[in-house]
């Protein structure tokens, strides 16, 4: 039976993933029928993230392929033209030390202020 899958490349911590069609009995970065398209979830700028070549999925499809359920959930994405989220929300306790570290270079530039307009005075 073909599948449909993402197959790894790249280096370490740099992930690249191939669209892949491929035997479901090979390894995940075996040997493949045909590359589809591509997904670099590290990309920035004018780099695209996602390319899929949506006639070759047809026809594969078409021919019984199966999808798995990270290239659907790409695909779907890709169609609706939803971006993908830069980062993830910092956590409640992250809000809490930029919050802190905000009030203290605010009563640190205060206090510089003050200093400055003390001299002055003198």
């Amino acid at each position: 039976m073909v599948v449909i899958r993402l197959s790894r490349g790249g280096s370490k911590k740099r992930p690249f993933y191939n669209i892949v069609a491929t035997d479901r009995r090979n390894r995940r970065d075996g040997r493949f029928i045909e590359r589809i398209g591509y997904y670099n979830p590290m990309a920035s700028g004018a780099e695209q993230e996602i390319v899929v070549s949506s006639e070759r999925l047809e026809f594969w499809t078409g021919r019984g392929a199966q999808v798995s359920e990270s290239v659907d959930r790409l695909v779907r994405q890709l169609s609706r033209g939803e971006p993908r989220p830069s980062k993830p929300k910092p956590s409640k306790k992250a809000l809490a030390r930029a919050a802190a570290e905000a009030e203290a270079a605010a009563a640190a530039a205060e206090s510089a202020e003050s200093a400055d307009n003390a001299g002055e005075a003198a």
